[in-house]
């Protein structure tokens, strides 16, 4: 055996077990990202779970709401929502998307015992789900879904997608509106047509909810807004998919 084995043997042997060690370390990282994790989302869905007792609490809901997971509003935007409709009694609300927050929504205007609110629904499926959900709520009177349609409609020399909104009555001053729609995948920027479209039919101290504010696209129409917009004052609430709140002072 040549005289530098032993030394290439030992080399050989700490080599490995440094890159065993190396090995061990990623998997206690792996397993400390895990537990953080599991532990985030376990609180998460805690708050909703609050939430979305404190919705039925503050509504006395006598039927279950639908669901409100997946591409549905979560329970803590309904809940912000709901309470900034129980607190300024908004005489007319304008929804983009119906669904569980047209209920909510309408619930809020009979506890207030006034209000109508009026949600814009490209898909006619949906929009008869909502009906018969309002229906079923006994909250009929006070929202009217509209079946509108997505159409090309010029801003800035661009065509966007967008509500047709001749369903609405005319000279409408909303006092509050819900941006949850349409669905991303229309397009980029898909909400973007809300701005131009409808902020110059709100109310002197009108707001605006815009949901999923989250993610990049909403965050790219914010600052556009804040710069078409600069009487709406911007600001956000601790929501799961984000909140963001117009306002005029």
């Amino acid at each position: 055996m040549p005289s530098y084995a032993p030394s290439l043997l030992s080399t050989a042997i700490f080599l490995l077990c440094l890159y065993a060690l190396h090995k061990l370390r990623h998997v206690h990282l792996l397993l400390y990202e895990s537990r953080d994790q599991s532990r985030q989302d376990t609180a998460a869905l805690f708050r909703q779970i609050e939430a979305l007792q404190a919705l039925y609490i503050d509504l006395d809901l006598r039927h279950s709401l639908p669901g409100t997971r997946g591409w549905a509003a979560s329970p803590d935007f309904l809940l912000e929502l709901a309470r900034h409709a129980l607190a300024e009694r908004p005489a007319v609300v304008v929804e983009c998307s119906s669904g569980t927050s047209t209920l909510v929504l309408a619930r809020c205007m009979q506890l207030n015992g006034a209000g109508k609110v009026y949600s814009l629904e490209h898909e006619p499926r949906y929009a008869e789900q909502t009906r018969q959900q309002l229906r079923r709520h006994g909250l009929a009177d006070w929202a009217e879904v509209i079946d509108a349609e997505l159409l090309p409609q010029a801003i800035d020399g661009q065509n966007w997608p967008w509500y047709a909104t001749t369903g609405l009555p005319a000279g409408l001053a909303i006092a509050l509106l819900v941006i949850d729609g349409p669905p991303q995948a229309t397009g980029a920027l898909a909400r973007y047509p809300a701005g131009p479209a409808l902020f110059p039919r709100l109310a002197p101290r009108a707001s605006v909810f815009l949901d999923d504010a989250g993610r990049a696209d909403e965050q790219a129409i914010l600052r556009r807004w804040r710069v078409e917009f600069p009487e709406l004052q911007q600001s956000s609430r601790p929501c799961e998919k984000g909140c963001a709140v117009l306002s005029r002072d």
